[in-house]
């Protein structure tokens, strides 16, 4: 039997956290095309991304950064074009959507990450963005995780989004998930986003191996085309709000918020 309940909320259910999703102008179709995750504090950071050689400008971002930094407290992904092989132009365009949102929420630009997702090849429309970015801050609420998860998806037919809860030191403790995809899926990953958040206090080297396995046997086990791709992108937040004591080693209290993790991944 498992060890915690589904809850409503996805990624806002867990405290110390906002969401939006708008319509930037991003995508053709006119849907939602911009999603912003929002910690009120700075979070430890963990990420997977995709094995592919060629990878989109915001892997190579994401990747230096959590090298450099295990936290952050925003994340930030537009839908409708992929920004990978857009060569330097591409990199410097993450790099200022990067200072753009950071500037928006008042934090520093190493508190940021990024994903994107869309068409390859394609740079992202910098203009509808920098004009978003602020629209976007602007719905950030502690009810904004559908409005996220429904600005994500590309060719996906319904949103994907989880929330569950457990009890850690007698206080609840709390994740929530939202991702995309539904093609070019196939180990390692796929052309696939997911974001997750928590509220427990974890220590950065025990987040990343938590993630990494929780990845290994949920999103790294599933094929649906045999193709990889440029964006994969599968990043974790632990806030520290549920004020539960610090799990910084392996024991029943780590055991629990993997199980956890791993269910959230897997759903």
């Amino acid at each position: 039997m498992a060890d915690w309940q589904e809850i409503t909320g996805g990624i806002t259910a867990p405290r110390g956290y906002q969401a939006a999703g708008i319509t930037a102008g991003l995508k053709p179709s006119g849907l939602p095309d911009l999603a912003l995750i929002f910690s009120e504090v700075e979070a430890i950071a963990a990420g997977v991304f995709t094995t592919s050689q060629v990878k989109a400008a915001c892997v190579e971002y994401c990747r230096q950064r959590l090298q450099a930094k295990h936290s952050a407290r925003a994340i930030l992904c537009n839908a409708g074009q992929a920004n990978a092989a857009t060569g330097t132009q591409g990199y410097l365009d993450t790099l200022e959507s990067a200072m753009a949102i950071a500037q928006a929420l008042n934090i520093s630009s190493e508190s940021v990450l990024l994903a994107s997702t869309g068409v390859i090849g394609q740079r992202i429309k910098m203009d509808a963005l920098r004009s978003g970015i602020p629209k976007v801050v602007a719905a950030l609420s502690e009810t904004g995780s559908d409005a996220a998860a429904g600005a994500i998806i590309t060719t996906d037919l319904v949103t994907k989004s989880i929330a569950l809860e457990t009890t850690i030191n007698e206080r609840p403790v709390r994740i929530g998930g939202i991702a995309k995809g539904s093609g070019m899926i196939h180990p390692n990953m796929a052309t696939m986003l997911a974001f997750v958040t928590c509220d427990a206090v974890v220590s950065p080297a025990l987040w990343q191996q938590m993630l990494a396995r929780a990845a290994d046997r949920s999103f790294n086990s599933i094929t649906v085309d045999g193709d990889t791709s440029t964006n994969d992108s599968l990043i974790a937040l632990a806030n520290g709000q549920s004020r539960t004591p610090a799990i910084t080693e392996w024991g029943a209290e780590a055991e629990k918020l993997e199980a956890m993790l791993t269910a959230v991944a897997s759903i």
